[in-house]
């Protein structure tokens, strides 16, 4: 049995959600499934203990009872890179322990799906890039990317070079209906003719694109001030209040399908931003509540606003993850990428690969 890795140009391409989806699709053919994540890269405080997202909605998903410490042998944080770099880790002894962590797991299974790191390059300090573990673990690997233009070709093939003969092939995944025919016309054709051979392209789709203002406000720790304006609405960007106002309506007017970050006292940011149609929500930060004024229009619009106490720069940086990485991390959202990877993907050529 080889796993199959599953590994990304870049970080966010839905990397988690294709995983848990082949392995549900392997699952309901009758194959017992495992999933590994070695290298922990998406870390959130859990019981006192830094663990990643990942693994534990695996564990939710197909039902395993295998520890955090089997699943994630790894945890791939700011800190550990720093004890790499120190020589207080041994390279030597880490793939050791993932070898070992693996072996257990798939002891238990017919098919195990290993999923990659943040992007096929996370881990080069410690020896441990995707392409080691391929090769540590005998592993197929398949490139999940995004394709939005012409030159998103250049990360694939980058990708392709570095993963070498590890790599089985790429899967397109959240492609914009606008680049759909650019990408069966000239994208695919162009790849495959350079020996890179393609499973398919997973259409972009709402509810896998970005996370409801409820979500975003549960994610940021932020209060919503407002009581009638509903908060289901999707937000796929972000957008921050920083400029003078007349600026700031220009430049919220181009936008969709967006939150605004300000300060909570720049009532006239947030006027600006409650004129535009593609502002799904403010999220103001600081602390300061807007005046009473503020609240009354963004009512009338049905523009939520969420209170937060960090900082701008904080909570762009928290929203910029959460954004991106959207809400494919429960068993609803792994459900519809099943549909999607069934229906645009050549699934049977992908489960192939584990022999």
């Amino acid at each position: 049995m080889n796993p199959i890795l599953i590994t990304a140009t870049d970080e966010s391409t839905g990397k988690t959600a294709v995983a848990l989806a082949l392995a549900l699709v392997a699952r309901e053919r009758g194959r017992s499934v495992g999933y590994m994540k070695p290298k922990g890269t998406r870390l959130q405080s859990a019981v006192g203990k830094t663990l990643d997202e990942d693994p534990l909605v695996a564990r939710e998903v197909l039902g395993l009872d295998a520890g955090m410490a089997d699943l994630e042998p790894v945890v791939y944080s700011r800190t550990f890179v720093e004890q790499v770099m120190r020589g207080r880790e041994d390279p030597a002894a880490l793939r050791d322990r993932i070898r070992d962590r693996y072996d257990a797991l798939s002891a238990d299974h017919d098919l195990m799906v290993v999923e990659g790191g943040g992007s096929f390059a996370t881990g080069g300090v410690a020896g441990l890039t995707d392409a080691d573990v391929a090769d540590l673990l005998d592993a197929r690997a398949v490139l999940v990317a995004r394709y939005e233009d012409p030159t998103d070709a250049d990360a694939v093939l980058s990708a392709a070079r570095h993963l070498g003969d590890r790599l089985a092939g790429v899967l397109f995944n959240a492609v914009p209906d606008a680049a759909l025919d650019g990408l069966r016309a000239d994208a695919i054709p162009f790849l495959e003719g350079e020996g890179i051979p393609v499973f398919g392209a997973i259409p972009r789709v709402r509810e896998l694109a970005g996370v409801t203002v409820a979500d975003l406000a549960s994610e940021l720790g932020g209060r919503v001030l407002t009581t009638d304006a509903p908060t289901d609405a999707f937000v796929e960007r972000f957008t921050v209040g920083a400029m003078s106002a007349d600026d700031a309506l220009t430049q919220f007017r181009r936008t969709r399908d967006a939150a605004v970050i300000t300060g909570g006292d720049r009532p006239e940011i947030h006027s600006a931003a409650l004129d535009a149609p593609g502002i799904k929500c403010l999220v103001l930060t600081g602390g300061f509540e807007p005046p009473g004024a503020v609240l009354g229009r963004a009512e009338e619009a049905g523009v939520p606003v969420v209170l937060v106490q960090s900082d701008t720069i904080t909570t762009v940086e928290r929203c910029e993850d959460v954004v991106r990485s959207g809400r494919a991390r429960d068993a609803r959202t792994v459900e519809r990428m099943r549909e999607l990877l069934t229906d645009g993907a050549d699934v049977d050529r992908m489960l192939a690969l584990s022999g």
